[in-house]
């Protein structure tokens, strides 16, 4: 009886390990793809910005910021897209450099942080209720749902800015 409660006790324990290991393996996985993915949305949109037809399409979000519509006195409509976009490509590559540096990781992540709090900001200065559901709650397609994915990736930016604060130098 004895043997066989060992038996059972040894299994529970690799069973608990090796459910601890692949608990870890998914962390870490998970780990990578929000700093992928976050790079990859930085370096996309940012990048979209530099073309004629993405600087128009931010045009309205940008104007209606108190935060933003400034960027439209100093630069000309192409030229405050394009100013975005270097920023959205800089913080990918800072992000990136941060797997090898943990202080351009923690800056990588800062700026993240504050280009999605922008971006989400625009929820509240854009007109994006839909009036036809009655407005708010309902998101009209754009801005409103188009913005709202900025949520995530501003939770993404603090996750990464957790990480990076947690890295051993």
């Amino acid at each position: 009886m004895s043997t066989t409660v060992q038996g059972i006790q040894a299994n529970l324990s690799a069973t608990a390990a090796n459910d601890s290991t692949i608990s870890q393996q998914i962390t870490r996985l998970g780990e990578h793809a929000v700093l992928a993915s976050t790079v990859t949305v930085l370096a996309w949109i940012g990048a979209m910005k530099f073309t004629a037809y993405e600087a128009g399409a931010i045009e309205g979000l940008v104007a209606s910021s108190p935060l933003t519509a400034w960027l439209y006195s100093v630069f000309s409509l192409q030229g405050a897209s394009n100013l975005i976009g270097s920023v959205e490509i800089a913080t990918a590559l800072v992000l990136l450099i941060g797997i090898r540096y943990r202080p351009a990781a923690i800056v990588g992540a800062l700026a993240a942080i504050a280009t999605f709090a922008v971006t989400l900001s625009f929820l509240f200065t854009a007109p994006g209720w839909e009036a036809s559901l009655g407005g708010f709650p309902a998101l009209s397609v754009v801005p409103g749902q188009f913005l709202l994915k900025d949520a995530v990736l501003l939770a993404a930016a603090i996750s990464l800015l957790g990480k990076a604060l947690s890295r051993q130098h």
